[in-house]
């Protein structure tokens, strides 16, 4: 069987034999699954009103420990976002009472942010329907493909410089 790719590469290799061009065959890959993903993603995020950036903060701050509260700089960190992006997810949220910003004890100039009950309740609820679609999406592979898929996507990453201390990941 072939797919999109390979038919690309064919054509690559008729014109320009010499060109090796088996990185096109992993990088268009990646980017065509990246697509089929987010929207699948964008789908289920939208039958709950969120979109992919609500859907990251509420669940950045729902796999914090308990009380599941962060400072925006700490969000912005885990969702590798700018302040002013940041600040317009969390006002969004706020607005629809989903997390809470309070000031900090130890420094008022600072805020902790919160999920709200209703925050909770809404993320845990997407969360099931999230990781349901992404076994779905992935069910056409085995449990070893899965794992080696993973290890072999985090080794490349890896040697991008793409590291939790190199994205300040908690």
């Amino acid at each position: 069987m072939s797919d999109h790719v390979d038919r690309v590469l064919a054509q690559w290799a008729e014109q320009c034999p010499g060109l090796d061009t088996s990185s096109m065959g992993v990088i268009g890959r990646i980017k065509r699954l990246a697509r089929i993903v987010e929207a699948e993603q964008r789908a289920v995020f939208g039958a709950h009103d969120l979109d992919p950036a609500a859907f990251d903060v509420l669940a950045t701050l729902r796999r914090s420990p308990a009380p599941h509260r962060l400072t925006p700089a700490e969000l912005m960190r885990s969702a590798m976002v700018t302040s002013g992006a940041i600040t317009q997810r969390l006002d969004r949220l706020e607005e629809r009472e989903l997390v809470t910003r309070t000031r900090r004890a130890e420094d008022a100039r600072s805020v902790h942010v919160s999920l709200t009950p209703a925050g909770r309740k809404l993320i845990d609820r997407v969360l099931g329907d999230h990781v349901e679609n992404q076994n779905r999406l992935l069910s056409g592979l085995g449990e070893g493909q899965r794992e080696r898929i993973a290890d072999d996507l985090r080794d490349l990453l890896e040697s991008l410089g793409d590291t939790d201390r190199q994205v300040g990941l908690r």
